[in-house]
C-alpha cells in the first residue's frame, strides 16, 4: 500500500521505511501503472532533471524493489525493459481514504490522452478553452498566466500540481482569454471579463457550485467571483496571490518591478535561448531545474504573443479586490510563500485578514510558481487536501 497523502508504504500490513527518492520512484511507477517509464523521466520525477550517476539511479531502483519484497533477479513487481526504461508487472488498485475503490491513475505522456477540450463562450462572446478530467466533487483549477491546456499535462512545472489535485476530484481547467488554446482575438483584459470567463466555463461545465483553486493573479478573479456568485462557490484555495496588482501599491517599487517585467517580455519573450526570458524566469522560478525552466519558456511561446503578454501584466497590474473581500462568506483558505519575489509575502496577509471566514499557512519556498523539489511543496499541498477533506466535499 503506498499512501501518498501521508508518504507511507506499508507491505502485509507493516510499516516499510524508505527515502524520498525511493518514495518518488515507487510513486511514478504507480502513476504510470500502464506503460514503461523512461530514465528520462525517472530522473525529471525523482531528482528534478539534476545529473546524477548511472550508480545512484540503479541504487535507488535497487531499494525500490527492496522496499516492495522484489529483487533484480526476480523482478516480480519492478521490471527492466532493456534500454527503454522500468515497468511495473502488478496490477495498480486505487483506493480513496474510506478505503472505496477509485478510478486508476491515469496517463498523461501522449497527445492522444490528455483530456479532450472544449470552448466555451464568455459574456462579450470571447471563446475560451475548458477541460474535465476525473470523477469525484468538482475543483475549478482558475486560468492564470501562463498555462495551455495541452503542454501542462506535460510540463515539469504544472504536471505534478495536476495530478495532486485531480486525485479523486472531477477537475475542471481552462485557459485564459487570449492565451493557451482559448481564442486568441478576445474582448478586454479586465477584472470583470475575468469573472464572466469563470462563469462560463462553470456554465459549460454544467457545474452549479465548486471549489476553486486559484494562484498567483487567479486569486483576485476568483475572490471577485466569489464575493459576486456565493451560490456557486463552495469554497477557496489561494496560493501566492495578492489585493492589489503590483501598479496601484508601493509605487516606486511597483513601477520598476513592472518595467522590468515589460522589459523582459519584450526582449526575449519565447525565445529558449533568450538571456533575458532566462532572467524572466528565474523571478518566478529561482531554484527551477533546466527542465522545468525551459519548460516554462516554451509554455510562454506557445501560450501567448509578446504583445498580448505585455497586456496581461499592465492589465494584472491594475487588479483590486480590496473592496470585495469581507462579501467573502464561503471558507478559504490562503497559502503564501515566504521568499516569494513576485508578490510580496504581505499580499497573502493581507488577503487573509481582509476575509471574514480565511484560514492562513506560509510555506518555505523562494519560487512564485511553487515547485514539487521545494521545501514546502508537501506542506502546501497537505494544507490544501486537510481543507478540502472539510470543505470540498460533494
Amino acid at each position: 500500500m503506498l499512501d501518498l497523502r501521508r508518504h507511507r508504504l506499508t507491505r502485509a500490513q507493516k510499516a516499510v521505511h524508505v527515502e524520498p527518492q525511493v518514495f518518488a520512484l515507487l510513486e511514478l511507477l504507480a502513476r504510470h501503472a500502464d506503460e514503461i517509464v523512461t530514465r528520462d523521466q525517472i530522473i525529471a520525477h525523482v531528482w528534478q532533471g539534476r545529473i546524477v550517476s548511472e550508480a545512484t539511479v540503479s541504487a535507488r531502483i535497487s531499494a525500490a524493489r527492496a522496499a516492495v519484497g522484489d529483487d533484480g533477479r526476480r523482478q516480480a513487481v519492478i521490471r527492466t525493459v532493456n534500454r527503454v526504461g522500468l515497468e511495473l508487472a502488478v496490477p495498480v488498485d486505487c483506493v480513496n481514504g474510506d478505503g472505496e475503490e477509485v478510478p486508476g491513475p491515469v496517463s498523461f505522456a501522449s497527445g492522444q490522452d490528455i483530456p479532450e477540450i472544449r470552448m466555451a463562450t464568455s459574456a462579450d462572446g470571447s471563446g475560451i478553452a475548458w477541460q474535465v478530467s476525473g470523477d469525484g466533487p468538482p475543483l475549478l483549477r482558475a486560468g492564470h498566466w501562463l498555462s495551455h491546456l495541452e503542454l501542462d499535462w506535460k510540463s515539469p512545472v504544472w504536471r505534478p500540481l495536476i495530478h495532486r489535485l485531480g486525485q479523486g476530484r472531477r477537475l475542471i481547467q481552462y485557459d485564459q482569454r487570449g492565451t493557451g488554446l482559448s481564442e486568441r482575438d478576445c474582448g478586454a483584459l479586465t477584472l470583470e471579463t475575468f469573472v464572466e470567463d469563470m462563469a462560463a466555463v462553470l456554465e459549460a461545465a454544467k457545474v452549479e457550485s465548486a471549489v476553486i483553486f486559484a494562484v498567483s493573479q487567479s486569486v483576485p478573479v476568483a475572490l471577485a467571483f466569489a464575493a459576486r456568485h456565493p451560490e456557486r462557490v463552495r469554497a477557496l484555495v489561494l496560493v501566492s496571490g495578492f489585493v492589489q496588482g503590483s501598479l496601484l501599491r508601493d509605487e516606486a517599487r511597483s513601477e520598476s518591478m513592472t518595467d522590468t517585467f515589460l522589459s523582459l517580455i519584450e526582449s526575449g519573450w519565447g525565445q529558449p535561448d533568450s538571456a533575458f526570458m532566462t532572467a524572466f524566469s528565474s523571478l518566478f522560478m529561482p531554484e527551477g531545474t533546466p527542465a522545468q525552466t525551459d519548460s516554462f519558456i516554451e509554455m510562454q511561446l506557445q501560450s501567448a504573443t509578446p504583445g498580448r503578454a505585455v497586456e496581461l501584466r499592465q492589465a494584472i497590474g491594475m487588479f483590486d479586490v480590496s473592496g470585495e473581500l469581507d462579501k467573502v462568506r464561503c471558507p478559504v483558505l490562503v497559502g503564501h510563500g515566504h521568499r516569494d519575489a513576485v508578490q510580496p509575502f504581505d499580499q497573502g496577509q493581507k488577503l487573509a485578514r481582509g476575509v471574514p471566514s480565511a484560514q492562513f499557512f506560509a510555506f518555505d519556498s523562494p519560487n512564485h510558481i511553487a515547485l514539487p523539489q521545494d521545501k514546502g511543496w508537501q506542506d502546501m499541498l497537505s494544507a490544501v487536501d486537510r481543507f478540502l477533506s472539510i470543505h470540498g466535499s460533494a
